[in-house]
C-alpha cells in the first residue's frame, strides 16, 4: 500500500543540484533533453489518500472518506516499447505506448527560498508536463550563481492532467545536454521542440496557471516577430493549444503551445534548439562509435584465438570467420561491414553533458 512506504510530502526525489559554471542570476539555463529510458523493467502507480484530482483534499475539502489506496504495477516491454496496464477488478489488460517525458525540471528559486520538489512555479519545478519529452530544450531563468538545477520525476507515460496524482512512475536513464545564455531569462519556464514554441505556467485557480501561459506566449512571440502586445494576443487567440500539465499538484500547471508551422521561421535564443540537438546528435554518435570500438576490439581478439586454433588449418579463408563471428553474437553488434567511421567530435562551445538516474 502507498502509505506503506510513502512519507508524505517527501515523495518527489531528483537528481542534482548541478552547479553550472559561469551561470548568475538573470541568466537563461538551456536544458535539452537528448535521451530518455526507463532504467526498470516495471512502473507503479497508485491512488493515495487525500491526494489526486478527483477525490477530497486537505485544499478542496468535502465530507467523503478518502478513496481507497490501490497500486498498478506496469510491466515495460522494451522491444514494443509499451507498457502494459492489467485492471484489478476485472481481466482487462492494454498494452499503452510509452511515451517517457520527466514531471520535474527546475532550478534554485530566488532569494535563497526552500521549496518543496512537488510544486512548481516560475522556476520550473513539478510541472507534469508532457512537453518535456527527449528531443525538447527547455528553458528556465536562473535565480541562484549556478543555477542549481535538477531534474526528476520519471514517467514512463502520463495523461493529460496527471489525474490520480501520479503517472506510470519509473526510474530514468536520462541524457542532457546543458547550455547557458546570458542574460533573458524568461518569467516562466518555456520549452521549443523542432515542431512547437511552449510556455508552462503554474498557480491557482487552474485558469490562473493558463493566463500565466498565455501571457507568457503573448511576450515570447513579442521577442521573437516584433509584434505589440495586442498583435500578439490577437494571433495567439487563433492559434493557440492549452494542454493541461497538472490539476493535482500545490500550484496547477497549464501550457499554452504554439505550432512551428503557422508561423514564419525564428531563431528563439539565437538558434539554441537546434544547436543542441545537434550537439546531442554528436554525443549519440560518439557513444555508437565507441560502441562499434569495443566491438571491433572484441572480434580482434576472437579472431586471434581463432587463427591459433585453426593455425593447423591454412584452407580456412579469413573470409569465412565474420559468418563463424556472427553465430556468436558480436557481428551483429557492430554491424556486418566491418568498417568503423570516426565522428566529428568537435562540440559545441559553453556546452556539457551530463548523465543521470532520477528515482
Amino acid at each position: 500500500m502507498p502509505s506503506a512506504v510513502l512519507t508524505m510530502p517527501f515523495v518527489n526525489p531528483q537528481t542534482g543540484p548541478f552547479y553550472v559554471e559561469g551561470a548568475e542570476a538573470g541568466d537563461t539555463l538551456a536544458l535539452h533533453l537528448a535521451d530518455l529510458s526507463p532504467a526498470r523493467n516495471f512502473g507503479a502507480s497508485c491512488t493515495i489518500p487525500l491526494f489526486g484530482g478527483l477525490t477530497s483534499i486537505d485544499r478542496t475539502a468535502t465530507l467523503q472518506d478518502p478513496l481507497p489506496e490501490r497500486t498498478w504495477i506496469y510491466e515495460v516491454d522494451r522491444e514494443r516499447w509499451t507498457v502494459a496496464f492489467q485492471a484489478q477488478a476485472s481481466d482487462l489488460r492494454l498494452e499503452l505506448p510509452m511515451d517517457p517525458m520527466l514531471g520535474t525540471v527546475g532550478v534554485a528559486p530566488a532569494a535563497g527560498e526552500v521549496r518543496s520538489s512537488l510544486v512548481p512555479d516560475t522556476f520550473g519545478g513539478n510541472m507534469d508536463s508532457q512537453e518535456m519529452r527527449a528531443g525538447a530544450t527547455c528553458y528556465l531563468g536562473i535565480n541562484v550563481d549556478g543555477a542549481l538545477f535538477s531534474v526528476g520525476d520519471g514517467h514512463y507515460r502520463q495523461g493529460e492532467g496527471e489525474a490520480c496524482g501520479t503517472a506510470v512512475e519509473g526510474a530514468m536513464d536520462v541524457t542532457l545536454v546543458v547550455d547557458l545564455i546570458k542574460g533573458g531569462a524568461p518569467a516562466w519556464p518555456r520549452i521549443e521542440t523542432d515542431d512547437h514554441l511552449a510556455v508552462v505556467g503554474s498557480s491557482r485557480p487552474l485558469e490562473d496557471a493558463w493566463r500565466v501561459s498565455q501571457v507568457g506566449m503573448v511576450m515570447w512571440l513579442g521577442e521573437l516577430y516584433g509584434l505589440d502586445k495586442l498583435d500578439a494576443y490577437q494571433l495567439l487567440s487563433h492559434i493557440s493549444q492549452a494542454p493541461l500539465a497538472n490539476v493535482v499538484d500545490a500550484n496547477y500547471s497549464a501550457v499554452t503551445k504554439v505550432a512551428k508551422a503557422l508561423l514564419p521561421r525564428a531563431d528563439a535564443y539565437r538558434g539554441m534548439h537546434r544547436h543542441l540537438r545537434e550537439v546531442a546528435a554528436i554525443h549519440d554518435r560518439a557513444v555508437h562509435h565507441d560502441l562499434l570500438l569495443r566491438c571491433s576490439a572484441m572480434m580482434l581478439a576472437t579472431a586471434s584465438r581463432y587463427c591459433s586454433r585453426n593455425s593447423e588449418s591454412p584452407s580456412a579463408d579469413l573470409n569465412d570467420r565474420p559468418a563463424r563471428l556472427r553465430s556468436s553474437g558480436l557481428v551483429p553488434l557492430c554491424g556486418t561491414s566491418g568498417r568503423i567511421a570516426g565522428p566529428d567530435m568537435a562540440a559545441g562551445d559553453g556546452t556539457m553533458a551530463a548523465a543521470s538516474r532520477p528515482a
